[in-house]
């Protein structure tokens, strides 16, 4: 038996259950929030599993005909309506308030569990049911901020999606020229960070024998990834992305590679937002990387820094008179272009970028860059800051022109990553403190035609 025959059984337990149930829209009418909530009302009711699985199906093939103002609808009333009942909950109170045992606890976890978590549940069952939940969630995100009450929602819609999609179930799959392009299509898709043009691209990148991509796999979303990583292999640290994606580009023999850098790491899925796959991911490839080539020293990123410019901007009224200078010029179009003002430029540039990530906090004491709290979240180093590693357009909006190197150097993985969960404290290279310690500069006289 595969996950053919069991996605053929219930397809069949599915099609059953609709010839069992007289539920229609009527005249063909378009569905409503309201008609689909009926529906979820019966589903909760209890019924046999074909009608069960047929109402959950019938659910999830309407939700989408709805718009945007009817799918609001359908979520408020998901907050509201779907909560936990109150008398059975009440009950429960009180009798651990007399007794408070194990039964009595167990009993009052259970009551206090929001029906819609059992409502998620259910449409899980029905064919497909993952993947539409999934896509449903990704519309709550685009909208929960409208109404408080969908707080609650994605809360219960996060936690089921985690376990469902927890490390045991998710599957590690080499990307390469050999895989199927209906995944290929959806790598070039899906691709965050260095976009990728054509098929041509994508082959450079997955292709040459000093490049991987891996990505996880879930059952439940056939030929979907969930995230991939692209790495190269080196003989050094690398310390600008385009010599890495260049078209001209040779190859470097496999014998000569001691560093293994992940300089891509894009999430796939929106409607699973929050739930974490990036630090297994990175984990297993190094794993992978390891085994298949035990001469590799060093296991390195090169990455955004997407935050840098609007803290410049946020930050610039507070900025020595030198620093407030040089954060005029990054605004400036082509600035790297005049190659001795950008020189002139980097002491500078370089020591409010260390600033940037090692005094720069968050309301919880992290610091301000997603990128940096993902990969010191992992137990990785800011190994180096990279002057002008990225020179796309993009890069030079967000980051001013810089990328990062993060090291997981295997043996302080584990210490940096309790360091940072714990005291918030930033492992960073010595090179990356030094650039705190320069003495104050005078004001650089930049003007915007000397940084063109």
């Amino acid at each position: 038996m595969n996950s053919a025959f069991f996605s053929e059984l219930l397809n069949s337990i599915a099609d059953k259950g609709r010839q069992l149930l007289k539920r229609g829209e009527g005249n063909g009418a378009a569905p409503t929030a309201g008609s689909i909530i009926e529906l979820c009302r019966a589903l909760l009711s209890g019924r046999g599993e074909a009608s069960g699985t047929a109402l959950a199906a019938e659910v999830l093939n309407r939700y989408p005909l709805l718009d945007d103002t009817g799918k609001l609808a359908f979520f408020k009333a998901l907050g509201t309506d779907f909560g936990p009942d109150q008398a059975r909950l009440a009950k429960a109170v009180i009798a651990w308030q007399k007794n408070p045992d194990q039964d009595a606890s167990t009993k009052l976890h259970f009551e206090s569990e929001p029906r819609r978590q059992d409502l998620f549940r259910r449409l899980n069952r029905a064919p497909g049911g993952t993947a539409a939940l999934v896509a449903m969630r990704a519309d709550l995100l685009n909208i929960k901020d409208k109404d408080p009450a969908l707080a609650a929602v994605d809360q219960d819609f996060a936690h089921l999606l985690s376990s469902w999609f927890n490390r045991g179930f998710l599957v590690l799959r080499r990307i390469d020229w050999s895989t199927p392009a209906i995944v290929l299509e959806k790598i070039i898709r899906y691709e965050a960070v260095h976009a990728i043009r054509d098929w041509e691209d994508l082959r450079r990148r997955i292709d040459p024998i000093d490049r991987r991509c891996y990505a996880f796999f879930h059952p439940a979303l056939v030929d979907e990834p969930l995230i991939f990583v692209e790495v190269a292999l080196s003989e050094a640290v690398p310390n600008a992305i385009a010599p890495l994606l260049a078209e001209a580009r040779t190859p470097a023999p496999l014998s000569y590679a001691r560093t293994a850098t992940f300089y891509s790491i894009s999430n796939c899925q929106r409607g699973l937002d929050g739930v974490s796959f990036g630090n297994f991911l990175i984990k297993q490839v190094v794993e992978e990387l390891r085994r298949e080539l035990p001469k590799l020293e060093r296991f390195v990123t090169l990455s955004p820094v997407p935050g840098f410019m609007r803290w410049l901007a946020r930050e610039r009224e507070q900025l020595a008179p030198d620093e407030q200078a040089a954060a005029e010029a990054l605004i400036q179009p082509d600035w790297a272009k005049d190659t001795e003002a950008a020189e002139r430029l980097r002491p500078v540039v370089e020591s409010l970028a260390a600033g940037y990530f090692l005094r720069a906090k968050g309301p919880k004491g992290r610091p301000v860059d997603p990128v940096a709290r993902f990969h010191l979240g992992n137990g990785a180093r800011l190994e180096r800051i990279n002057f002008l590693g990225d020179r796309s357009p993009r890069a030079m909006r967000d980051a001013g022109g810089l990328m990062v190197n993060y090291l997981y150097d295997l043996d302080d993985i584990e210490k940096n990553h309790e360091a940072f969960v714990n005291q918030g404290e930033v492992a960073a290279s010595g090179s990356v403190r030094k650039l705190l310690k320069s003495e104050p500069r005078s004001r650089l006289q930049l003007t915007a035609s000397s940084s063109n």
